[in-house]
């Protein structure tokens, strides 16, 4: 053959082959001769070579810099029986240039990127062929940082059902008719705790039949979940076996002030004050239910509970804390205007609190590449600067534009990171030794104990195989992808012990919505994990004069912590645990 020209060529290269496995290496190069061993494609396919001798290399001279598994399903056209088939992608890139600055981050997306073109369900390939030759034609014309991938096909001799496609939260509420049941009840309940809700406030707001919401309330009043008030008005019925006092006050007693808190801790979710209050020593509840209102037209006074207000107050430590959960129903701004008018009445009930906690449920943001980035379920993302000051990110509008997606943000931060930089000391800590307990694991575990001896819901993790990380590559399409795996400088997960991360908290429903839009906002500004829209409490504690506050996230799913309520308790108690190792780091108040 004659010398080919100076450009680059894609070429491929068979590297192993066993019963049941093949493994090709695809790799851009220059090629100055070829011989009757090397196939050169022309027409449509000049540019790509086929080798057909295997590679002699005894192994790479440098590991894979990211890695992707995914499955699929062989079909015999014969039988009709499907084979599973592991697919691994290893890729290797080109030396980062002297003035990029993110270089894994960039690699990364490119991966990611590429993978999404690869599998996309409009062109996905149909067999081993369509396949390597796709692969080929991506690296030649579109990722050209890309300069060598390993394509490991491995059948799966387990048998398996195929996995039928997980809806999504819109696709699977039928139509947005919510279903009625005792537990969507329940969770409508534990939504407005601590303000009681009406038999026929439920059921208009749901389009419910009263008579049967009053039949699973009545269920729910015997297994002493729910209890009723004046008004026809309902409320959780907390534990009767958390023997610490709840009080009914119409307002606040008088406290002396070695007894002031100091902390403020805001939780949302029932199951987030649950594990918050597992964390609190020699503790004492106070609830305040307003329930004088206006009269109707028919002179009937009407109650109000749209200002009730739940107060636990107790010991983290050396530190006198207060801890409320917000009475918000529903995902809407006025849900959380009425949520910021709640923080601004804790901090005006308790002047002397200096630091305030948002603790609670997040969606984390999955590195699909990146094992030390990876936020898995049950880990704990701590909201800390990374690419700026901001800790906490509200997305109101995202447009396109020629150049990508303009965003509309509203960035808020602390003037004081002394609750940052202890997150910081714990994490290090942590991953310099992964051979030592964690203290949050400790406290983890002794939440569980006081909790699992009370009527509430089962704050043990779920099992790992629940654990399912799929990637929306096109309309409402995803793919099951693996979890990244470590590679050899990789800080190694400890069993049964959450991983604490450290970045800003993103939120925005623009964004959280839309997968792509999602990933590309949290590469964008750092975010490891999303909320559901938690800014006009941050501004309520901002409009205080608060100068240290915190988030803290347990990961429950991968949008926005709303998704995956199996998961919530026991991210719920992961993200109470690091607080309270945040508490516990915190020097001793002065004032006692």
């Amino acid at each position: 053959m004659t010398e080919s020209n100076e450009s680059e060529q894609v070429i491929m290269t068979p590297k192993c082959k066993t019963a049941n496995s093949t493994t090709l290496i695809i790799e851009r190069r220059k090629i100055v001769k070829t011989d009757d061993k090397m196939h050169v494609a022309g027409g449509e396919h000049t540019g790509i070579i086929i080798n057909k001798e295997a590679s002699t290399a005894n192994g790479e001279s440098a590991p894979a810099q990211l890695s992707l598994e995914f499955r699929v399903f062989l079909v015999n056209k014969e039988t009709g029986k499907h084979t599973p088939e592991s697919r691994t992608l290893r890729f290797w890139f080109r030396p980062a240039k002297a003035d990029q600055d993110d270089v894994d981050g960039e690699q990364a997306g490119t991966a990611q990127d590429f993978f999404r073109e690869l599998v996309s369900p409009q062109e996905f390939p149909r067999d081993y062929v369509g396949f390597i030759k796709k692969i080929m034609k991506l690296m030649q014309h579109n990722y050209q940082s890309i300069i060598k991938l390993e394509v490991e096909l491995k059948q799966l001799q387990e048998p398996v059902e195929v996995p039928s496609r997980p809806l999504s939260t819109e696709e699977n509420s039928l139509g947005n008719i919510v279903v009625l049941t005792i537990e969507k009840v329940l969770e409508i309940i534990e939504s407005s705790y601590p303000n009681p809700i009406t038999i026929k406030d439920v059921a208009k707001e749901n389009g419910w039949d009263e008579e049967e919401v009053a039949q699973c309330l009545a269920a729910l009043q015997s297994r002493q979940l729910v209890k009723a008030m004046d008004h026809g008005a309902f409320t959780r019925q907390q534990s009767q076996q958390d023997s610490h006092q709840v009080t009914i006050v119409k307002q606040m007693p008088t406290m002396v002030s070695s007894k002031q808190p100091s902390i403020a801790i805001i939780t949302a979710q029932y199951c987030e004050k649950l594990a918050v209050d597992a964390m609190i020593e020699n503790k004492e509840t106070f609830v305040r239910y307003t329930t004088i209102g206006p009269t109707s037209p028919t002179g009937e006074t009407r109650p109000r509970f749209g200002e009730s207000n739940v107060y636990t107050l107790g010991n983290i430590g050396a530190h006198r804390i207060v801890c409320t959960k917000l009475p918000t129903v529903g995902h809407t701004r006025e849900a959380m205007t009425a949520a910021g008018n709640t923080t601004t009445r804790l901090l005006g009930t308790f002047q002397k609190v200096d630091y305030v906690f948002l603790v609670g449920v997040g969606g984390g943001v999955p590195h699909y590449t990146d094992y030390n980035r990876h936020v898995r379920l049950g880990d704990v993302v701590v909201s800390c600067p990374t690419k700026n000051k901001s800790i906490y990110l509200y997305c109101g509008n995202a447009r396109a534009t020629d150049k990508g997606y303009e965003y509309e943000i509203k960035p808020y931060s602390p003037s004081n990171f002394n609750l940052q930089e202890i997150a910081m000391q714990l994490k290090s800590s942590a991953d310099q030794d992964a051979s030592s307990t964690p203290p949050w694991l400790n406290y983890l575990h002794d939440g569980l104990n006081i909790l699992s001896s009370q009527n509430e819901p089962d704050f043990r993790a779920p099992s790992s195989s629940t654990d399912k990380l799929y990637m929306s590559i096109g309309e409402r399409d995803l793919i099951e992808v693996a979890h990244p795996t470590p590679q050899d400088n990789a800080i190694k997960r400890q069993e049964g012990c959450p991983r604490i991360h450290l970045s800003p908290i993103a939120s925005g429903r623009m964004v959280v919505k839309d997968d792509r839009l999602r990933q590309q906002f949290a590469a964008q500004v750092g975010a490891l994990a999303f909320d559901c829209e938690f800014d006009s409490v941050i501004e309520s504690i901002l409009g205080n004069c608060k100068d240290s506050f915190i988030c803290i996230r347990g990961v429950s799913d991968y949008k926005d912590g709303t998704r995956r309520k199996e998961w919530q308790p026991y991210a719920a108690l992961a993200a109470a645990s690091v607080m309270k190792s945040i508490i516990c780091g915190m020097e001793a108040p002065t004032n006692v």
